[in-house]
């Protein structure tokens, strides 16, 4: 059996209809259990769905009586629904059912390595959906209810396949295709911003600020909120033809892994890596210089300097996708630990207080020493997250016959940030911590390790050419 439930519900066996005849509330109750297909439904929840809590005398037994109708008509096509304890299963029996065609097509796409093969998985996903979710059987409440995840993670996907597309420099499509679902999830600023981009490099800025608008009129109303620091930035820029928006940025001193951008390893320790960024801290940003952009990044960096392996990973992309909210709060908080790392092992007065800027000559002498309030905050920061971590943390032995501690897997999305934070504990334990220097580059600002005690500059190539060190 064919069950389509991502629009109108439909079912086909052998390519004919196989709903015929089956009324409206029972066609409701075999989506619900299709949707779960392989997980027991208590009766207790189903009564609760088909009538939103407004259960009538006899509901039980007027599911068990659908029950019956739905075995009686389906069962003849190989559909079985079994009795568990107080509920009812959805037998899967090979089953093809397009929401979990939808899902596994979004973890191929996340796990995919080219960004056009990654475009191509997400249409295939995407293209499932036909309109809402049980579009004829299901009202919007119970949609609400029961479809909430699905209908993230198609958020997700259509917002990660536009920044493919952005990327891959067909932002014509993205502004014919994506504006409208902007303006239908304004809360979604990521759907805005690249919605506006694209409409913008396609010669359509009037349009792009006619989005901003609409969305803040909405976001005021619906919501009682203005528009986040960086999508007004983006609506400046727009107003003002920035010509740095015309054309994709392509990241400074990068590398490309898993479709993500990532900065060079110049540092010599994970955590000093954690905290560099493609143009540095110092001076006017480069295109890139923010490389944090998104978990997918985030996690395909942590497999990248091998603190995760790659079936990790791809596992965690997965998860990602599938959690969109959850990834994002631990983006932030692996945003918020880089910039307390970066003050404590720069030891500036003031560090670890949000400032991302740095690019200060010399050594540190110690990020819970004297260098005042600040570096404490900086290092009461780093250290809650370190703890956290090890509380987290499996002692293991690896390939190589060392043992080491790895973090467990049941820290779920935050697995990159325990490992990161773990390498930061080992290096601000170690004597080496006292080698970490700060290119005193012109925008740059990259830490590194001087163990020799003769380095001055970065192992960028750039910083100490003749014109950049008198610049700097």
């Amino acid at each position: 059996m064919e069950f389509q439930l991502l629009g109108p519900f439909a079912a086909h066996h052998q390519g004919r209809p196989a709903l015929t005849g089956l009324r409206r509330q029972e066609r409701c109750l075999l989506a619900v259990l299709a949707l779960e297909a392989g997980r027991a439904v208590p009766t207790g929840r189903l009564i609760d769905l088909l009538w939103n809590g407004e259960a009538p005398p006899g509901a039980r037994s007027t599911v068990h009586t659908y029950i019956g109708r739905l075995r009686a008509a389906l069962g003849p096509d190989g559909v079985h629904v079994e009795t568990r304890n107080d509920g009812y299963l959805l037998r899967p029996d090979g089953h093809v059912i397009d929401t979990r065609a939808f899902e596994d097509g979004v973890r191929e796409a996340a796990a995919a390595v080219g960004d056009e093969e990654r475009v191509l998985r997400y249409d295939r996903a995407l293209a499932l959906w036909r309109g809402e979710l049980l579009a004829d059987v299901a009202d919007a409440a119970l949609r609400d209810r029961i479809g909430q995840r699905l209908a993230a993670l198609r958020l997700s996907a259509a917002e990660e396949r536009a920044r493919l597309l952005l990327t891959l420099g067909r932002h014509e499509q993205v502004a014919a295709e994506l504006p409208a679902l902007a303006e239908e999830h304004p809360e979604r600023e990521r759907l805005v911003a690249d919605s506006m981009l694209a409409l913008h490099r396609s010669g359509r800025s009037a349009d792009a600020l006619r989005l901003y608008r609409s969305v803040s009129r909405t976001l005021r109303s619906a919501f009682d909120a203005e528009p986040g620091r960086d999508l007004r930035a983006l609506y400046d820029r727009v107003r003002r033809d920035d010509p740095a928006l015309r054309r994709a940025e392509a990241p400074t001193y990068a590398v490309r892994v898993r479709g993500e951008w990532l900065p060079w390893n110049t540092g010599g320790d994970p955590a000093l890596e954690f905290c560099n960024t493609y143009a540095g801290w110092g001076g006017e940003r480069l295109p890139g210089s923010e490389w944090l952009r998104g978990y997918r990044t985030l996690a395909v960096w942590a497999g990248h300097l091998d603190l995760l392996d790659d079936r990790t990973v791809t596992r965690l992309l997965r998860r990602a996708q599938e959690r969109p909210e959850e990834a994002s709060g631990v983006l932030e908080g692996a945003r918020e630990f880089r910039s307390a790392l970066y003050g404590c092992l720069v030891d500036e007065p003031g560090a670890g207080e949000g400032r991302d800027g740095g690019g200060g000559e010399g050594r540190a002498s110690g990020c819970g020493g004297s260098g005042g309030r600040g570096r404490d905050t900086a290092f009461a920061r780093v250290a809650e997250v370190v703890q956290e971590a090890m509380r987290h943390a499996v002692f293991v032995r690896g390939d190589d016959g060392l043992a080491r501690w790895n973090p467990h897997p049941d820290s779920g999305l935050r697995l990159p940030l325990h490992a990161v934070a773990q390498r930061a504990a080992d290096l601000l334990a170690d004597p080496r911590r006292l080698t970490v220097r700060a290119c005193p580059g012109k925008g740059c600002g990259w830490l590194f390790l001087d163990t020799a005690g003769r380095r001055r500059w970065c192992s960028l190539g750039v910083c100490g050419r003749a014109g950049v060190e008198g610049a700097s």
